[in-house]
């Protein structure tokens, strides 16, 4: 017997039944900010910083004979400069949706803020997106400029990777640790040889994530990659620098304005029973390119998608 065909069932509006709320919030987890997480990170004590970096080589010179004179050499430094920049943001809640709730909403917004944020930094610094005036070019369009860039055939992936690496290798520069579009370790774990054998080593590394010729695969699922550009970036991390001026703050607000930027006011917390988080951090972010006995080069390079059509790796 169906539902419409039982007799005296009422009909009963939705407002009318009374409403639950799970003690849960359905939402997908948070993710890290890859160039916070595999940078080099810096104190820093004002909201410009001087780095050294090494500008110049020591030279040695044979001695003639027991008596000959021991020539002199140099090395010397040159700054490079850190700008601390601020990204923040306010989350407005009206404290009737608090009270009612059955979860800890603020609980649940902090994570996601904190992500929202590290968005921002990985757009900047890998791709330059949005990134402030006083920041250097993302490793994206520098290692491009650098001429740092091989195209993925569609086919033999793992030799694009190499020639990258050795590209980066030849002028003194190390990679550590490798960040690519979601989805491209699945790629990689189906890859298989003529005789059907793995071609790249699926073993997870210490944290859980897998690895590329023995290095970290950072997947960026923060929503800063774009595959459109890039497959994957090679990266000496150690050159990569982020200035923390200020730690990531939490402050809550029960009083005060929201405005635009022509100074309309959008929210009235007092009126408006609602209180804000504001959340702000500080930094700065800079590559060190220093002098190496290889010659000028980049300490990154990216991987560009295949053109349409192309096959498995």
């Amino acid at each position: 017997m169906s539902y419409d065909q039982i007799i005296g069932t009422p009909d009963v509006a939705e407002e009318m039944m009374p409403a639950s709320i799970a003690t849960e919030i359905i939402q997908s987890a948070t993710e890290q900010s890859v160039a916070l997480t595999r940078a080099r990170r810096t104190p820093m004590s004002s909201r410009v910083h001087k780095q050294p970096v090494l500008n110049s080589l020591p030279v040695a010179y044979w001695v003639n004979g027991d008596t000959g004179m021991k020539q002199a050499s140099k090395a010397d430094w040159r700054g490079i400069t850190i700008t601390a920049e601020e990204v923040a943001t306010i989350i407005p809640i009206p404290d009737a949706l608090v009270s009612d709730s059955n979860v800890p909403l603020w609980d649940q917004v902090r994570p996601l803020v904190a992500e929202a944020i590290g968005l921002k930094i990985d757009q900047a610094v890998l791709f330059g997106v949005d990134k402030p005036s006083s920041w250097p070019a993302g490793l994206v369009p520098a290692a491009t400029a650098a001429g740092n860039v091989v195209e993925d055939t569609g086919t033999d992936f793992w030799k694009s990777v190499s020639e990258l690496a050795e590209k980066i290798d030849t002028k003194g520069f190390a990679i550590n640790a490798f960040a690519c579009r979601p989805g491209l370790s699945w790629r990689l774990r189906g890859a298989r040889d003529g005789n059907g054998r793995p071609i790249f080593d699926s073993q997870l590394n210490e944290s859980g994530k897998f690895s590329l010729f023995g290095f970290p695969l950072d997947e960026v699922r923060n929503g800063a990659w774009d595959p459109e550009v890039a497959d994957l970036l090679a990266i000496d991390w150690s050159k990569v620098i982020l200035g923390v001026r200020q730690d990531i703050t939490y402050d809550m607000f029960s009083e005060g304005v929201i405005s635009d930027d022509d100074g309309k006011v959008v929210l009235n917390l007092m009126q408006q029973d609602t209180k804000a988080l504001r959340v702000v951090t500080r930094v700065g972010y800079q590559v060190a390119v220093p002098m190496t006995r290889l010659g000028d080069g980049f300490p990154a390079g990216l991987i560009t998608p295949a053109s349409a059509g192309g096959g498995e790796p």
